[in-house]
């Protein structure tokens, strides 16, 4: 048993002060005032904060991998290690409007590496390429198609881990939305120009979130409420935000916290290979991905996911956007978890995975454990 004591602690919805969490096994077995006296005891300093690993549900590469060229347990183990380190310690692998075979070749990886207890894994998301070309971004719109019955059959089989697809619902028909919710698939609508009508539709067939909210979709508007406003209007749909500085401005960040709050909106990296890594370029779809001023963007200017660690976005959701603390650190725990179904991930309480990371009052990551074991 280990044990690890915080004088501040965010269990995933609420602080808790002077607490120590035990550890068994890879779990959480108590959250107590004190140790057993035969178990030493990890005392954090007194301005550190400890939180639950965090949870990135859009994870394209990280340390140097990009995952769309390299679909391999090796890939991911890479991905998935750059992460943990800077204390994302669950990924969603994400492949950026792969084409077929690469779709099989990425479900396989993921099934593997899950099989193998790749720390970290925590299923696959399908991003694209059933997707609007009017919106497809930096995503190869060469890979661009129509979800066929085949394509349907191949993504609704059985499927070890969580499997998200991001699709743009006025190019799927709602029947296969049904059928994609109704075999387990978690669907979001992302890379899509619908209208409000159109995105409500997918939502009433078994949509139950957005891709990236307010990049690559149709906007908020006074008389065509886009898909942004579909986002908004619903009650219960969850919608993943990039905070980075460059994707969103603060102020619609602020506003989209607003709107859906830190129980509906969840933060997510949209991480490039250039993440936890020293590399400053890389390609995805034959174009060359520059890092310059902390933005990657292709020779035209478009943006091509981001280079940024959830951790970061964190502090940048506090300090940007004016999102208190609590609700940033909910925002990239416990909500991101519930939108995928996850309940054993997000939280600091019993029969919850030992991931936690700990961070000092600049919140910079000082101290990381994945499966109870520190990194």
């Amino acid at each position: 048993m280990i044990a690890v004591r915080a004088a501040r602690l965010f269990d995933g919805q609420h602080w808790q002060h002077d607490k120590v969490v035990l550890v068994e096994q890879g779990r959480i077995v108590d959250v107590a005032a004190a140790a057993p006296l035969t178990v030493a005891v990890q005392k954090l300093a007194n301005d550190v904060v400890l939180v639950p690993g965090l949870i990135d549900l859009q994870v394209n590469g990280g340390g140097g991998v990009l995952f769309n060229d390299d679909t391999t347990v090796a890939g991911l183990r890479a991905i998935a290690a750059a992460h943990a380190r800077v204390g994302t310690t669950a990924v969603l692998p994400t492949l950026v409007s792969g084409t077929r075979p690469q779709q099989r070749d990425a479900v396989a990886a993921v099934a593997a590496a899950i099989g193998q207890a790749v720390p970290g894994i925590l299923g696959l998301h399908i991003e694209g390429p059933f997707i609007s070309t009017a919106r497809h971004g930096i995503h190869p719109i060469e890979n661009v198609t129509i979800l066929t019955e085949a394509d349907l059959a191949f993504l609704v089989e059985p499927f070890v881990g969580v499997r998200l697809v991001t699709l743009a619902p006025e190019t799927v028909a709602p029947d296969h939305i049904r059928r994609l919710a109704a075999a387990g698939v978690v669907v979001f609508a992302g890379h899509t120009d619908a209208s409000y009508e159109q995105a409500r539709a997918g939502l009433d067939a078994g949509i139950t979130g957005f891709t990236h909210l307010f990049n690559a979709m149709s906007q908020f508007g006074s008389r065509a409420p886009g898909v942004v406003g579909a986002a908004f209007a619903h009650d219960a749909a969850y919608a993943g935000i990039i905070v980075d500085g460059h994707h969103v401005h603060p102020a619609s960040v602020h506003v989209a916290w607003s709107v859906l709050g830190p129980l509906r909106l969840f933060l997510v990296t949209d991480a490039m290979p250039t993440t936890a890594s020293d590399s400053t370029e890389f390609v995805l779809g034959g174009k060359r991905i520059r890092l310059v001023d902390g933005r990657l963007t292709d020779a035209a200017g478009t943006l091509a996911g981001a280079h940024i660690t959830l951790a970061e976005a964190v502090r940048t959701a506090v300090r940007l956007a004016g999102i208190p603390l609590d609700d940033a650190l909910r925002m990239a725990t416990a909500t991101p978890a519930a939108a995928v179904g996850l309940t054993d991930r997000g939280r600091i309480a019993p029969n919850y995975r030992a991931d936690l990371v700990a961070l000092d009052a600049d919140l910079s990551v000082v101290a990381v454990w994945q499966e109870g074991r520190r990194l």
